[in-house]
């Protein structure tokens, strides 16, 4: 007896459905992408093609935005396999409509549109408040190492450069006498009419390379003056940090040496605002600093950024203010790992932004058992003292345990399921409006998993 199977026809023509929308099912996310970016004002792209006269028309933005966005929250972000996407998933193919941009055209959009992610952002987090989705009780905060777009390898530290520039004058040194020889036994040989202008190729390779060392070094040079006369400006510096001890001024300032930088300071030819940081896992690697601060009501990023410093504490007040620019509020409380601990960070916190700060000054290790402690405050205790305090107290736990609820999750979605471990622009700039598009994408995904309030937004 022959076994029965269902029909099976690979070269079957079929009739396929008359609307894209249906090839998909009706819960799909890219429906949910497709329908908020119709709602989305994108007049700040728009006007960037208004004056293109000439040539043939460009895709449609809109368009654009939709495979874009789609793909960056289904952890596709090359455009190399954006455009493979387009061809062969039917997600993909619903959202572009039939139309079919290669992968330079993808990779020019992003680059030119960059600008307009964070106003993007900016416009989904007002959608999602008007639907109730933003509470701004508590607010988490924390950062984390994100890979550069560039190889630590191709870093150099300023004491190998000093070096390095020495061996490479004395190479070319000996390469210019070799050939002022050569130049010499040729004219013997065939006469002094004979070129002998060309640079050896070997010499050319010696140049660059001292240019590019001089050129890094400057740019070492250039950061350490800034950093110093951040540092000389005032007793409190502007990013949260603890001023140090300035003591006594007598009389006028001596004048301003030469400041010369530390021989571990790095510089990388690749992307040269990237620094060598220590990311999550104790490794070493050649990478920026995200930050995001996500609310606690339904884990929704409302403000972000990137910094090239490996120190979270100078990211607290920028980010608090970033918050209240986004969402025009301020939040009642906010947690942050010891990272973001400073007396003049909490002040702060306290006594200006009237924000009840959950920070403690001290790395806290895995499973410590914390004392609730008894007596009153005393006046004479110092600010990271009453904060130990606070965090000993039952409610000062809850609220500080909230952070690896509510933020930590955050960075395991965008990395993890996301899959977004390293950024693919180059330059500060650059990154931070790509971390823009990143955090956009993460919001949408996150709007779409809340079924019961998703119709709210779209």
């Amino acid at each position: 007896m022959n076994k029965t199977y269902r029909d099976y026809h690979p070269d079957q023509l079929y009739i396929l459905p008359p609307s894209p929308r249906d090839w998909l099912p009706e819960n799909h996310l890219a429906h949910f992408i497709s329908d908020v970016v119709d709602d989305l004002d994108i007049s700040v792209i728009e006007k960037t093609y208004e004056k293109e006269l000439r040539g043939y028309p460009p895709y449609h933005p809109r368009m654009m935005l939709k495979i874009l966005i789609y793909a960056y929250t289904t952890g596709v972000f090359s455009s190399r396999k954006i455009e493979r996407k387009i061809q062969e998933d039917i997600a993909f193919r619903y959202l572009s409509a039939g139309n079919l941009p290669n992968f330079r055209t993808i990779s020019d959009f992003r680059k030119r549109h960059l600008s307009a992610f964070t106003e993007l952002f900016l416009q989904v987090l007002k959608i999602a408040e008007e639907a109730g989705l933003i509470k701004l009780g508590h607010i988490a905060l924390d950062g984390t190492k994100v890979k550069a777009n560039a190889s630590k390898h191709k870093a150099m530290s300023y004491g190998r450069m000093k070096k390095r520039e020495e061996e490479l004058k004395q190479e070319i040194k000996e390469l210019l006498a070799e050939a002022e020889k050569i130049d010499q036994d040729e004219n013997k040989k065939f006469g002094k009419d004979k070129r002998g202008d060309e640079l050896p190729s070997e010499l050319a390779r010696r140049e660059t390379r001292l240019a590019k060392i001089r050129q890094a070094k400057e740019a070492i040079e250039r950061r350490a003056r800034e950093e110093k006369e951040a540092q000389n400006k005032g007793t409190k510096k502007d990013d949260g940090s603890d001023p140090p001890d300035q003591g006594e001024s007598h009389g006028s300032e001596p004048p301003a040496k030469e400041v010369e930088p530390k021989d571990s300071a790095q510089y990388n030819f690749t992307d040269p605002d990237s620094k060598i940081m220590l990311d999550g896992n104790k490794a070493w690697v050649q990478a920026y600093n995200a930050q995001a601060a996500v609310d606690s009501a339904h884990q929704l990023i409302v403000a972000h950024d990137v910094t090239n410093n490996p120190s979270d504490k100078v990211n607290l007040k920028p980010m608090v203010k970033s918050i209240e620019a986004n969402t025009g509020k301020k939040p009642a409380e906010i947690s942050a790992d010891a990272g973001y601990f400073s007396e003049a960070n909490v002040s702060w916190l306290i006594n200006e932004a009237k924000i009840a700060p959950y920070i403690p000054p001290d790395r806290q290790k895995h499973n410590e058992r914390l004392v609730s402690p008894r007596g009153p405050i005393t006046e004479g205790m110092s600010v990271a003292d009453r904060m130990r305090r606070k965090l000993r107290t039952k409610r000062g736990r809850a609220k500080y345990a909230l952070r690896k609820v509510v933020v930590e999750p955050v960075f395991g979605q965008i990395k993890r399921v996301m899959g977004f471990t390293q950024f693919h622009l180059r330059g500060l700039a650059k990154v931070k409006a790509e971390w823009a598009l990143v955090c956009l994408a993460y919001n949408l995904r996150r709007i779409f998993s809340l079924k019961p309030l998703r119709s709210a937004i779209a």
